[in-house]
């Protein structure tokens, strides 16, 4: 028994030897390497945060009914222009991306006109809903420039 004591004692040592050189080779001592994120990346919401902050400016004017900053969804609850309140419209401004782009940005836009005492669906100018899109877009660039620079 003795002769298997002494080659189980060095094979015990060459083992956690091994283990220990095999633990520093996977970096125990460096440092991990910083990402090198876009200040809008860097939120604690799920989507572009100059978008979303833009998003909602633009659509101030209406009463919100659902903000979900994680999923990038905003919808506004029907609102009607005191100066024509035979009128009322209803916007979603959906945000794709964590990125400042031109493709991250979807709204969509529905329109009622009063007739009869009841609401009816009208058609929205795609024009309209291009000009809030550009509104927000632009507003999103302002932001971020005012934040980099």
């Amino acid at each position: 028994m003795s002769a298997f004591a002494t080659i189980r004692r060095p094979a015990t040592l060459a083992v956690a030897i091994a283990a220990t050189v095999g633990l520093t080779a996977c970096g125990g001592g460096r440092e991990r390497p910083q990402a090198d994120l876009a200040a809008a990346q860097v939120t604690t919401i799920g989507v572009n945060s100059y978008l979303w902050r833009a998003a909602l400016d633009a659509v101030s004017f209406a009463p919100l009914l659902q903000a979900d900053s994680n999923g990038g969804v905003i919808v506004t609850d029907w609102y009607a222009n005191p100066s024509n309140p035979a009128e009322r419209v209803k916007i979603t401004v959906t945000i794709l991306d964590s990125n400042l782009r031109a493709d991250a940005l979807r709204v969509a836009a529905s329109r009622q006109v009063s007739q009869g005492g009841g609401w009816v669906d009208a058609p929205v100018q795609a024009a309209t809903v291009q000009k809030l899109e550009d509104i927000i877009l632009t507003k999103a660039r302002e932001l971020r420039r005012d934040a980099v620079g």
